[in-house]
């Protein structure tokens, strides 16, 4: 069954002065301010697309690392997610940096890096994604 998840922005002025509330309305969780200064330069307790998007990524990849470790009998204890998404100004997103480090019992340094390259390729996120560099380091806790 497919699902449908909403998001919505007010903005309010020009793109360098002005600002913003992006909400989460599917969940109804949060409303979070957003501003160009955030985005291309300092957050100053305020997101950005590119912030957003790092969220996205590194919850969707640990998704699809613990899927395909425990469809390989290897389920993990617990994964940790860190996604980096560079943005230029002027050029757009640049690249994006994942690392994730795993407790995974009996299983290998390169049976875990083997499994994350998988979930990096093929995670959703990542397949919209798959017109930026997407980089990654994975290791064993």
């Amino acid at each position: 069954m497919a699902t449908t998840r909403r998001a919505h922005t007010v903005w309010d002025g020009n793109l360098l002065q002005g600002s913003g509330q992006v909400a989460l309305d599917s969940s109804g969780l949060a409303t979070f301010a957003v501003s160009w200064p955030a985005r291309a330069e300092e957050p100053n307790r305020t997101t950005s697309p590119e912030e957003l998007i790092a969220a996205a990524h590194s919850s969707c990849f640990c998704m699809a690392l613990s899927h395909g470790l425990s469809e390989a009998g290897t389920p993990p204890v617990r994964l940790t997610a860190l996604a980096e998404v560079t943005f230029q100004p002027g050029e757009g997103i640049t690249e994006i940096h994942l690392a994730v480090q795993g407790e995974v019992p009996g299983l290998d340094r390169d049976a875990f890096v083997k499994a994350a390259e998988h979930a990096k390729t093929n995670c959703p996120v990542s397949s919209a994604l798959a017109g930026t560099v997407i980089t990654l380091n994975a290791s064993l806790a």
